[in-house]
């Protein structure tokens, strides 16, 4: 519509220009006409006296003419100009109406970013408030949090002055208790000593050896030369696996926080216990085949019964992982575990109770009871081989078995040999009595896979068995302290080596939760 009206502007200011131009020479030809009109008298009045007045006239008459000719050109040259004067306004109305339009364009813009300035601001402000009162909050909730900080401190604090008392009592409770039955079973003894059946005991090799049921063959071991039976037996691992003791049935714990109960000679599982609450990082067997106890990740030791698969105790106290466990050869209530809080605890497996702890700087990885139950042996991470009395917790003796950390101890069948192993990839041999060094066994392939890899010596005492990283078991003669076989059927490294009582066969486990029979 604008430009419309715009249009009929320029048409009626041309137009108009037009006009004038065609009065202004109208006007010009008019007064030419009556200039000439005018003139006419005197030119035919003169045009007599021109014959007297001969040359002077005509001269007259030219100049006039002359003039008139300068009339007319200066009246085109005015027209002329006055066209291109036109020519000239109309590009100035054009170049106004686009500085018009454009300023028009601008306007609009301006208005649109002043529109959208105003609503940044409200906007802004908006913004503005809510991170005020976020702020306010944040600095609520963080008094708040530090209050609450303060607090959960102070009862950490108080919670471990009480767990630190209630422990203290315990243990005072459980040495009572300990005291009275034993005072009581020394007097039920003494009355019934005519009525209980008394355990036999033979000499053997200077070693007094405890009989069940009667007696115990002497079986020698065979040399294992191939796998019998391969088990996928745990899902993430498996670190810890013992046989009942003169039986073929072996027992294995893993990652998946199950203990399984197999039968070696067909590989199928015969029964499982549950309820640990962690990974199973080593097992131990009553040597009357009753109970099964199990070191946990979760701080804690599990006992069950293996006949009805019921879990009768869990011996809560040790602080972090229990690593180690072993029951004692003599008495089925003895229990000493280790763990990673720089603790060994001796427990009463009737009553569920420690009734002595052991603290020393060095965690202990391996830790086994001697043949008469009275002395522990434990492997350390700084590499020693250490000695303590049961009773009193005393240090007894120690050696440094290994540069590095100890991984695994296991005593003879005759208890004079202390078998350790260390992440230097040694497997050293010790006299009970002197912990002097009898025997050292290596290999170039053998590497030792973990602080907790368990290595084992046969029934008849005369091999040794480990696991290497690279998934091969060695087997070595004590006496030729040498190679006699290498076992390869794993395809991981293997955690722990078991040999039956029975003399076969051998049992290795791998940390991809495979166990091998060996025959």
């Amino acid at each position: 519509m604008a430009q419309t009206r715009s249009d009929s502007i320029n048409m009626s200011g041309d137009e108009i220009a037009m006009d004038a131009i065609k009065h202004a020479l109208k006007a010009l030809r008019k007064r030419h006409l009556l200039e000439e009109g005018a003139h006419a008298p005197a030119f035919i009045a003169l045009s007599k006296p021109l014959a007297y007045h001969g040359s002077e006239w005509k001269e007259k008459a030219e100049k006039l003419e002359l003039e008139i000719q300068q009339c007319y050109k200066a009246q085109a040259q005015l027209s002329e100009q006055l066209v291109v004067e036109v020519a000239e306004l109309r590009a100035s109305k054009a170049l106004i109406q686009e500085k018009d339009s454009m300023i028009s364009d601008l306007q609009n813009e301006l208005k649109k970013a002043r529109n959208e300035i105003a609503d940044l601001t409200t906007a802004l402000e908006e913004k503005a408030k809510g991170l005020e009162l976020l702020t306010s909050e944040h600095q609520e909730l963080k008094a708040e949090l530090d209050k609450m900080t303060v607090r959960a401190n102070a009862a950490e604090a108080e919670n471990r002055t009480l767990v630190d008392r209630w422990m203290l009592q315990k243990m005072q409770d459980a040495e009572r208790l300990n005291e009275a039955n034993a005072l009581c079973e020394d007097m039920l003894n003494q009355l019934k000593v005519s009525g209980i059946e008394q355990l036999a005991r033979q000499q053997v090799d200077g070693v007094v050896r405890r009989c069940e049921e009667g007696a115990e063959h002497y079986v020698e071991s065979a040399v294992p030369s191939a796998y019998k039976h391969k088990i996928t037996a745990h899902e993430g691992g498996c670190a810890a696996i013992v046989f009942e003791y003169n039986s073929g049935k072996l027992i294995s714990g893993g990652q998946d926080r199950t203990i399984k109960v197999w039968d070696t000679n067909t590989g199928s599982m015969s029964g499982s216990l549950f309820g640990c609450l962690g990974s199973v990082l080593d097992l131990a067997i009553t040597h009357d085949n009753r109970s099964v106890i199990a070191a946990s990740s979760y701080n804690n030791l599990y006992a069950w019964d293996v006949n009805s698969g019921r879990m009768h105790h869990t011996l809560t106290g040790h602080t972090d992982k229990v690593c180690a466990v072993d029951v004692s050869k003599v008495s089925r209530r003895h229990v000493v575990s280790a763990a990673y809080d720089r603790t060994i605890k001796v427990w009463d497996l009737q009553k569920g109770y420690c009734i002595n702890t052991i603290l020393f700087h060095s965690n202990c990885n391996a830790i086994c009871f001697s043949i008469d139950g009275q002395t522990i042996c434990s492997g350390h991470v700084d590499g020693n081989l250490r000695l303590w009395d049961i009773q009193t917790g005393k240090l007894l003796s120690e050696v440094a078995a290994h540069s590095m950390a100890v991984t695994s101890i296991s005593l003879s069948r005759n208890g004079d040999v202390i078998l350790t192993s260390g992440r230097d990839n040694m497997h050293n041999l010790f006299d009970m009595r002197s912990l002097e060094v009898c025997g050292t066994l290596r290999a170039s392939g053998n590497r030792v896979a973990s602080n907790w890899s368990r290595s084992c010596i046969s029934p008849d005492d005369n091999y040794v068995a480990a696991g290497s990283a690279d998934g091969s078991v060695h087997v070595w003669s004590i006496s030729k302290a040498s190679i006699v076989s290498t076992l390869k059927e794993h395809t991981a490294s293997v955690l722990c080596c078991s040999w039956s009582g029975l003399g076969k066969p051998l049992a290795s486990a791998d940390k991809n939760g495979i166990v091998c029979t060996w025959m």
